[in-house]
């Protein structure tokens, strides 16, 4: 039974985000601006470049994806110009987004940057594994299955900065984990929204574990849905213990719900490189 506090944070958060008065994460300012120039039909492959140019940091990661196995390329990429006109608009608009993601994940006290910590491990895992199974089993973007990893449980990160407000639901960490577990994927959809992304990302957000979900064929929720579940593979969080063939998910994509992806032939170097480049 849920503690008097926990009543009180849960209805707080409910009677905010209903009022649009919750307090939601903002993406950094050179992600909006690498968006903003994609979307607009004018713009070039340099226009990007002088953006990302603005980010040392962000320039030498897009230099090093470029040249990441998992972009099978032939020659070496030695500039910013270069790696843009290798991975496209698109795919760099999804990767500078995956790759100051990591800055949302902020705290100001002990508890609640032990736990961003381990939503974005857990986000960066799921992330690897969604890139792989994209890859191996769907005509899906790796790299767009990738980023919808990384923000499928983006919804956390609002109910933590919230409870630092409520030392006393810290203290309680399984009641304070049974709120994200009811609240994340109502506002990671709220978020996604305000920062206008595609549907098929803010559907991820919202409807990752619903896992009786039925489609016509597999998408991105399917792929999150799968890897999400895998990275839970041999622990004692309560998705290991579901059962699995039950999840019309894994049919749609093709794959055994005993199979282990992580150690599968086809996907396990591909899932090590993914979860290599998104620690830098």
């Amino acid at each position: 039974m849920a503690s008097d506090i926990a009543k009180r944070f849960l209805q707080e958060l409910l009677t905010d985000l209903e009022k649009n008065q919750l307090v939601l994460p903002t993406l950094p300012e050179v992600a909006l601006k690498v968006r903003d120039t994609v979307d607009d039909e004018n713009s070039t492959c340099a226009d990007i470049a002088k953006v990302i140019a603005t980010d040392a940091a962000l320039s030498a990661r897009i230099i090093q994806v470029a040249n990441s196995p998992l972009m099978r390329a032939s020659n070496t990429i030695e500039s910013l110009d270069m790696a843009v006109n290798r991975l496209g608009m698109k795919l760099i608009r999804d990767m500078v987004v995956s790759m100051v993601m990591q800055q949302m994940f902020q705290a100001t006290s002990d508890v609640t940057d032990r736990k961003l910590r381990e939503i974005w491990e857990h986000s960066t895992s799921v992330a690897a594994i969604s890139h792989a199974l994209a890859a191996a089993f769907t005509n899906i973007s790796p790299e767009q299955a990738m980023l919808a990893g990384l923000i499928h449980d983006i919804g956390a990160l609002p109910i933590l900065t919230k409870a630092e407000d409520f030392p006393e639901l810290l203290e309680n960490e399984a009641e304070l984990n049974l709120i994200i577990n009811k609240l994340h994927s109502k506002i990671g959809k709220a978020i996604l929204q305000a920062w206008n992304f595609p549907p098929e990302l803010i559907k991820v957000a919202a409807e990752h574990e619903d896992h009786t979900r039925e489609a016509e064929e597999p998408d991105l929720i399917d792929v999150v849905t799968v890897a999400n579940l895998q990275s839970y593979m041999g622990s004692n969080h309560p998705l290991a213990k579901e059962d699995w063939s039950k999840i019309p998910a894994f049919a749609r994509l093709g794959l055994e719900h005993d199979v282990n992806v992580i150690e599968m032939e086809e996907t396990a170097d591909n899932i090590k490189e993914a979860q290599r480049l998104l620690a830098h």
